[in-house]
């Protein structure tokens, strides 16, 4: 990557940081281990988008983790990387994520204190000044560790250790953005030319440790868990509970009968379960107890306030929510075909043109009433589109859309930058067209069934599109019509941007020529 490119990269970071101080000092040791790795020529850097994969890294980290860093040893900072990959991809054959290594450590001469020379770059100190101050150094072993975060892994590590033989002079346990650890330790007791086999040991104790993890997590429910249900199921019939009328479906005596059967997906603040209520099949969204603070709790409220006081065909449909903390859940419909990402992305499905109008239509009349009932999404993509068992696509995930307040337009950063307007990029006032900007998006995507901006990394990506108006790029044998409504959605000024309205009635247009022109066996959609 340029020079200007690293630039342009940098900027963007600090206004998504709003120039924090803290992140300010981790922007500068990110760069400063970024120098130091091209002086060292490691082969790592010259892989398409390292520099941002490296920011990453240090984004998902706390401040702390910058500040310790001896710059000097950058190096280390790629065997961090590689270690919370190994510990992301449980599947892999490489076993535990573990590493260690003899590094020297300066002790003082009383042999009170202890500090290893690569964890802070204050700390640094040569042969020759420890001997002038009257320190000595003396041999010990690095361990690193990266595993899922879960309460009390610190104190298991520590006794792991300890049951090992080992004696522990220093340890740094640090956790990422999206729930995984990394923890070092600087230990002595073990023989120096025995580094391999101490590796080999950990190695063993440590997967064993993850096992017994897996088992309490993933065999029958433990009791904790089942109890947490019964209480999300019982706070379904109390007056904490938001349900929808009779006509709607579903009435509040009907509530008892909710069971979970299985759960189908976990991030880092929510885990997903297919369930039940009066054999209908349902999504239950529970939040996990662990990782609620005000912004998610607000995020969720909002969410189950909107899903609340809508209903469309084309629109995720509300089934409840328990509202009572710690026990916060959110029901809907539950949609068998999946996501249209998934769909486009890994089953790598291609769309007729006849398919995929009526998947722009039906997420345009999704949009339209969303629109008219002046609630704008704010993160409309792929992902966030489902399909239920006939082909229907709905609009879904709710948690960012806000109400537009009177003025019509709004501030604040939010979205998915591969798919986000450029006013919102900016962090300028922004209303409903930005959504429009994000259909377009959407609609290359089912054109392409790429991923938009795949050579570039989502900063990369959201500096081009504002700074030098960069967009996908449309297809040849794409539909003249279609590239009209393309370029006509994703232009710079909002207003120049039509309605959902206008692309409803655009697209229907079209869809009437197409289907005059294609026989009925070539009509089925997905």
């Amino acid at each position: 990557m340029g020079d200007t490119e690293s630039c342009c990269n940098i900027k963007a970071i600090s206004s998504e940081w709003n120039q924090n101080g803290k992140q300010k000092q981790k922007i500068e040791v990110y760069l400063k281990v970024l120098s130091r790795l091209r002086e060292l020529n490691v082969p790592e850097i010259m892989a398409p988008g390292f520099e941002d994969d490296l920011w990453a890294h240090f984004y998902r980290l706390p401040t702390r983790y910058a500040l310790d860093m001896n710059v000097e040893r950058a190096q280390y900072v790629l065997m961090h990387k590689r270690l919370l990959h190994i510990a992301r991809t449980p599947a892999a054959s490489t076993g535990p994520a573990v590493e260690v290594r003899l590094v020297q450590v300066v002790c003082s001469a009383s042999g009170v204190t202890c500090k290893s020379l690569h964890s802070n770059s204050q700390n640094k100190v040569s042969p020759q000044d420890s001997d002038i101050q009257g320190n000595m150094m003396r041999p010990m072993h690095e361990i690193t560790i990266s595993t899922n975060d879960k309460p009390k892994l610190l104190s298991q590590l520590t006794s792991l250790l300890s049951e090992t033989g080992l004696d522990i002079q220093e340890a740094h346990a640090f956790s990422t953005l999206d729930g995984y650890s990394l923890d070092v330790f600087v230990v002595g007791g073990w023989a120096v030319e025995e580094t391999e086999k101490l590796k080999h040991v950990l190695a063993n104790k440590i997967q064993k440790l993850e096992k017994q993890s897996q088992l309490k997590e993933n065999g029958s429910p433990p009791l904790a868990k089942l109890a947490e249900q019964e209480k999300i199921r019982m706070n379904f019939i109390s007056r904490h509970v938001i349900f929808p009328t009779r006509e709607n479906g579903v009435s509040t005596s009907e509530a008892s009968w909710l069971r979970f059967e299985k759960k189908i997906a976990s991030g880092p603040f929510s885990d997903l379960y297919k369930g039940t209520l009066c054999n209908q099949d349902l999504a239950i969204k529970v939040l996990k107890q662990e990782s609620l603070d005000e912004n998610i709790h607000r995020e969720f409220s909002q969410e189950v306030y909107i899903l609340s006081k809508i209903q469309h065909r084309n629109v995720v449909k509300f089934v409840g929510a328990c509202t009572k903390p710690p026990n916060l859940c959110l029901v809907t419909e539950y949609l068998s075909g999946g996501s249209m990402y998934d769909l486009l992305h890994k089953q790598k499905t291609v769309l007729a043109l006849p398919s995929l109008l009526k998947v722009a239509i039906d997420v345009s009349e999704g949009m339209k009433y969303l629109h008219q009932n002046d609630i704008i999404h704010r993160d409309l993509k792929s992902a966030n589109l489902l399909i239920d068992k006939t082909g229907v696509v709905k609009v879904a995930d709710f948690g960012v859309a806000r109400v537009r307040n009177r003025s019509g337009i709004m501030t604040a950063e939010t979205g998915t930058y591969r798919w986000m307007a450029p006013e919102v990029i900016e962090h300028k006032p922004y209303d409903h067209k930005a959504d429009v900007f994000s259909f377009a998006i959407v609609l290359w995507e089912l054109l392409t069934r790429k991923l938009p901006y795949e050579h570039l990394s989502p900063l990369q990506a959201a500096v081009g599109v504002v700074q030098k108006g960069l967009r996908p790029k449309i297809p040849r044998h794409c539909h003249p019509k279609l590239v009209e409504l393309l370029q006509w959605c994703w232009q710079q000024d909002p207003s120049l941007r039509p309605s959902f309205s206008e692309i409803l009635e655009f697209l229907l247009h079209i869809s009437k020529m197409v289907c005059q022109a294609v026989p009925d066996e070539m009509m089925n959609v997905i």
